[in-house]
């Protein structure tokens, strides 16, 4: 960290240690605050100190001036050159990033339409929407066949129907969508040689999660259709599990998507010199911030899918009890985790209380750690998302889960965590050297 201040050399071979001596500025400054940069010492004539001229530009630097200037600039520098085709291949990869992030939004609105079980067949390329009165019957016949229709929706008249069958034809078509669009131009970009080779894997892998997470969805889907509701209480849904594991996966085919797309468009930059370890320990603390909050992502999927959510409708307590009950009403006492909806949202209010107070704290400790440049802002969206995904949460919690705000909840929870990828990226090279 302290290389930076071979600069000072500079002004020895000028003779002009004795000026630099009587600037105690010098010997104070925080390198981790500002120093030097791109700058070179020249003397100016007729005057009894020294002032900095910039390398890029003709005009000169003052002192103050000099001083403002951020470490980060000196102590970075530029990535290797960008590979052939990688912008194209970058804004490629951004885009389905963001075809994802809708789809998720979708399945969000779809979920708390209650419209996912209107469809109740699935094929691969696609469902033929219904185009006159009679196949709107048939597809209406073939619904009323399912535990939806004859526990929940008896009175469900045809053009209610239609509203949600919409709604889920919309979302498994832009699944689809989403594979046209990542294929064609994959296959595009493999011929022209865009890929090296650790790109190519990726791109096979990023083919396989979205037939993975196609399936998954069809396999989700099923879970409502089954007949296996039989108890009074019992109400006609996905299955929590399948529903986490749909969500999770497009977690995750989000996250890489992101992550490709900011190592083409956004490199991260580097730190030259000798890294402190506090730099090290804030890497591993910012990768914790991001698993804390794809887990608390993770476990709202299972507040969705028992409707843990229109339940103990206060906060911070619950139903004036710090820890309510029935939280470990079933037997085994590990079934409460994932099937107990007090459980569930007992969970998911210690995890996201946790994973706020976890990004506070990384917040606070950016502020003291010598980081690439880019990585303070990012810290610091990182911290105020937090709070707002959190006020975001305790509305809709004492709302009673209105769709706006509820959607919006689920959409705060992927932004949260792709401004945790964007922090981690940037501390992507913060690396160990070998002794």
């Amino acid at each position: 960290m302290f290389n930076c201040l071979r600069l000072a050399s500079c002004i020895a071979r000028t003779g002009t240690t004795s000026t630099f001596s009587s600037f105690s500025a010098f010997k104070t400054i925080s390198p981790a605050r500002s120093f030097v940069s791109n700058a070179l010492l020249a003397s100016k004539p007729n005057s009894g100190g020294i002032t900095f001229r910039d390398a890029t530009k003709k005009s000169l630097l003052t002192v103050g001036r000099t001083f403002r200037t951020p470490v980060s600039r000196y102590c970075t520098k530029p990535s290797v050159p960008q590979e052939r085709g990688s912008k194209a291949v970058g804004y490629w990869l951004l885009g389905c990033s963001g075809m994802v992030f809708v789809a998720v939004i979708l399945g969000g609105v779809t979920r708390l339409t209650e419209s996912g079980l209107s469809m109740v067949t699935w094929k691969l390329l696609g469902e033929q929407m219904p185009r006159t009165d009679a196949e709107w019957q048939e597809e209406f016949d073939r619904y009323q066949q399912f535990p939806e229709f004859k526990l929940k929706n008896q009175d469900i008249t045809m053009q209610e129907f239609k509203l949600i069958w919409y709604m889920e034809y919309g979302h498994r078509m832009w699944g689809r969508a989403i594979g046209a669009f990542y294929s064609i131009p994959a296959l595009y970009f493999w011929s022209k040689g865009y890929f090296n080779k650790a790109m190519k894997i990726r791109v096979l892998a990023f083919g396989a999660l979205i037939g993975a997470q196609g399936l998954m969805g069809w396999y989700m889907v099923k879970s409502g259709l089954e007949d296996r509701f039989h108890e009074k209480s019992d109400v006609p849904r996905v299955s929590q599990y399948r529903l986490a594991s749909h969500l999770g996966f497009a977690f995750v085919l989000y996250s890489l998507f992101l992550w490709s797309a900011l190592d083409k468009l956004l490199p991260a930059q580097k730190l030259v010199g000798q890294i402190p370890a506090a730099t090290f320990r804030f890497k591993g603390l910012a990768h914790a911030t991001k698993a804390a909050v794809f887990l608390t992502a993770l476990s709202g999927a299972f507040v969705a899918g028992l409707d843990a959510g229109l339940i103990y409708n206060s906060f911070p307590k619950m139903a004036d009890r710090w820890i309510p009950s029935d939280i470990l009403a079933l037997s085994p006492a590990l079934r409460n985790f994932t099937e107990n909806p007090t459980t569930v949202q007992f969970d998911h209010r210690v995890l996201g209380t946790a994973t706020l107070t976890l990004i506070t704290g990384m917040f606070l400790l950016s502020r003291r750690r010598l980081l690439p440049p880019r990585a303070y802002k990012a810290a610091t969206a990182v911290a105020a998302m937090g709070w707002m995904q959190v006020a975001l949460g305790i509305t809709t919690l004492l709302t009673y889960v209105p769709v706006p705000l509820a959607a919006s909840h689920q959409s705060g929870s992927l932004v949260l965590l792709s401004l945790a990828i964007w922090l981690t990226h940037e501390l992507k090279l913060v690396k160990r050297l070998p002794k």
